[in-house]
C-alpha cells in the first residue's frame, strides 16, 4: 500500500460518523438534577459543528440507577472539539458530582451503530460475525428487490449512476427500515440474556 493510500485511509477513519454511548449510575435522589444537567449538555452540544443528535435512556427499573446517553458526531475532529470544550467540562463537573462511580464511555462506529435494541438501553455489541450475517440477511433480499422491480430502468443508466442511486436507497433503506426490524426479530439470539443483564 503506497503512502498516498495510508493517508486517504487515515483520513476516512477520522471522518467516519462515531457514535459515543456513556453510562451514568445516578445517586438516589438526584435523578431531577441530573436529568436537568443533561439537558442544558444536550443544548450545548447541539450548538457545535458536526452534532448529529443526542437520545437519553432512563434507567430500565428502579433497582438499576443506571442511564445510558448515546450521542453522534460527524467525524472524530468535531466529536474531540466537543469533548475539549469548556462548555462541555463545566457541565461535566457538576454532573460527575451526582454519580455513584466516574461514568463508563464507549465509542463505536460502522455497523455496530445499527444493533441496538429499540426501547431499551443500549447493550454490548454481538460479536462481529453475527452482525455481520444479520446485516446480509437485510442487504441481499433488499438488493436482490430492487433490481426484480426496477432492473430493466436501472440497466439503462450509466454504471457509476446506477451504482451511485442503488446503493443511496439500500443505504436508506437498511439504517431506517430494515435493521431496526432486523436487530428486534433476532435479538434473542444477537444479545443474549446474559449480555443483556450484565452491565
Amino acid at each position: 500500500m503506497s503512502a498516498g493510500e495510508n493517508t486517504s485511509t487515515a483520513t476516512d477513519q477520522i471522518r467516519e460518523p462515531l457514535t459515543v454511548v456513556v453510562s451514568r449510575r445516578v445517586r438516589k435522589g438526584e435523578e431531577r438534577e441530573f436529568e436537568q444537567l443533561s439537558s442544558q449538555m444536550t443544548e450545548r452540544a447541539a450548538t457545535f459543528q458536526g452534532y448529529l443528535g443526542t437520545t437519553m435512556f432512563r434507567p430500565s427499573s428502579p433497582d438499576d440507577p443506571e442511564y445510558r446517553i448515546v450521542f453522534k458526531f460527524r467525524d472524530r475532529e468535531t466529536l474531540t472539539s466537543w469533548e475539549e470544550s469548556e462548555e462541555r467540562a463545566e457541565l461535566l463537573e457538576q454532573t460527575e458530582s451526582l454519580l455513584v462511580q466516574p461514568s463508563e464511555r464507549e465509542v463505536t462506529s460502522g455497523i455496530v451503530t445499527w444493533f441496538t435494541l429499540p426501547g431499551q438501553n443500549p447493550v454490548k455489541p454481538p460479536p462481529k460475525w453475527k452482525m455481520t450475517l444479520v446485516s446480509w440477511l437485510a442487504l441481499y433480499p433488499a438488493v436482490t428487490l430492487l433490481f426484480v422491480l426496477f432492473g430493466d430502468i436501472l440497466a439503462q443508466i450509466p454504471l457509476l449512476a446506477r451504482t451511485f442511486l442503488v446503493t443511496a436507497v439500500v443505504m436508506i433503506l437498511m439504517s431506517y427500515m430494515l435493521m431496526p426490524r432486523m436487530t428486534r426479530w433476532f435479538s434473542p439470539w444477537l444479545f443474549p440474556k446474559t449480555n443483556r443483564d450484565s452491565r
